[in-house]
């Protein structure tokens, strides 16, 4: 998840108050000033959580590739295997010893239950569909607008893909909260 775009990591990241960076599609990074930084956090907490979208890296990984799939969607390159694998050489040649974790929370973010104010949300959600399709609406969703459910039409919905605002309110609030540095040269 985060193909193109850092919220779902970036939300997490902040929710969760353990993550120690968040890497996001939308902002690049140095591979160089990600594991310094990263040595950094182990000196002195002895642990570091790195929260990393689907999408992040894709500059530094598969620069170039112009693969897609069957949709026309892009081949995204393996991120969180090759970052496990550059920390591991990383701490390997500072001779530091680090047991470093890869974990695919693929499943686990989906298999956790859900709170009663999403269940409400999305009970509503679902009604607002079935009414507006039985109202002879098609090609529309529904979305939560200014506290009012409305029908929302898809083509304009889907226009343009929503992305992290790296100037923004939201990253940088993530950012002050887990003192993350700008990772580029």
């Amino acid at each position: 998840m985060g193909r193109s775009s850092g919220f779902i990591a970036m939300q997490a990241s902040m929710a969760s108050g353990v993550v120690d960076v968040c890497l996001i599609p939308e902002v690049s990074f140095s591979l160089q000033k990600l594991k310094e930084h990263v040595a950094m956090i182990l000196e002195k907490k002895g642990h570091a959580v790195v929260c990393v979208a689907e999408g992040a890296g894709q500059d530094i990984l598969a620069a170039g590739s112009t693969a897609t799939d069957a949709s026309g969607n892009a081949i995204l390159a393996d991120v969180g295997p090759w970052l496990r694998d550059e920390f591991k050489k990383y701490f390997k040649s500072l001779g530091t010893e680090a047991d470093v974790k890869y974990i695919d929370p693929s499943y686990i973010i989906r298999s956790i239950p859900t709170t009663s104010n999403d269940r409400i949300y999305c009970k509503v959600l679902g009604q607002g569909a079935v009414h507006g399709a039985f109202a002879g609406y098609t090609g529309f969703t529904v979305g939560l607008v200014n506290t009012h459910y409305v029908y929302l039409p898809i083509p304009t919905i889907i226009q343009a893909p929503r992305k992290v605002n790296p100037r923004g309110r939201r990253w940088n609030r993530l950012k002050t909260a887990i003192n993350q540095p700008d990772l580029i040269d």
